[in-house]
């Protein structure tokens, strides 16, 4: 009897895992920028929404973004950490079971640093869907270098920017 929980407790797990890990949908605002999403990412790092991100709590946002990006503007309160020039030495200061979500343009490269935080030993990392440009598609703010809050966004270059439909926002490339 023993062992059937246990089978049971592996499908559930594995479940679960399954469904964090795999292609989502509708977690974005525009169904082809969901597409876009689902079609550049192996979803080897669990994805988290907007949404989700919003209510989670304690959590900490690194931005892997290069600097100019960041620098425009990023998420209140993220730290860099970088991709082409990641800067593991903002690590130092984190706990390993500390919530961390990463978040790029779209999703691309936040994977490839989570997948590098997983490999460091950090157990709660998740990649934010949709990145910086769903946050400001949903009319979140976004902050400059200085702190302050403003309306700009990197968004890596003008076919990306495509991807970022809010009106309320000055597309920077």
């Amino acid at each position: 009897m023993k062992s059937f929980y246990c089978r049971i407790l592996v499908v559930l797990v594995a479940a679960c895992i399954s469904c964090r890990t795999s292609s989502p949908s509708g977690l974005v605002l525009n169904p082809e920028f969901d597409k876009e999403i689902s079609s550049i990412l192996d979803f080897s790092i669990p994805v988290i929404s907007v949404e989700e991100a919003l209510d989670a709590e304690g959590v900490l946002f690194l931005d892997a973004r290069e600097r100019p990006e960041y620098e425009v503007s990023h998420i209140p309160g993220a730290i860099h950490i970088g991709y082409d020039h990641w800067d593991k030495t903002v690590l130092d200061s984190i706990s390993e079971d500390r919530e961390v979500i990463v978040y790029c343009s779209v999703g691309y490269r936040s994977e490839k640093i989570g997948i590098k935080l997983k490999s460091l030993g950090f157990s709660r990392v998740h990649n934010l869907y949709g990145s910086i440009f769903e946050w400001v598609n949903v009319g979140l703010p976004l902050e400059d270098s200085l702190g302050g809050q403003t309306q700009r966004v990197h968004t890596y270059n003008k076919n990306w920017s495509k991807w970022v439909t809010s009106t309320t926002v000055e597309k920077i490339w």
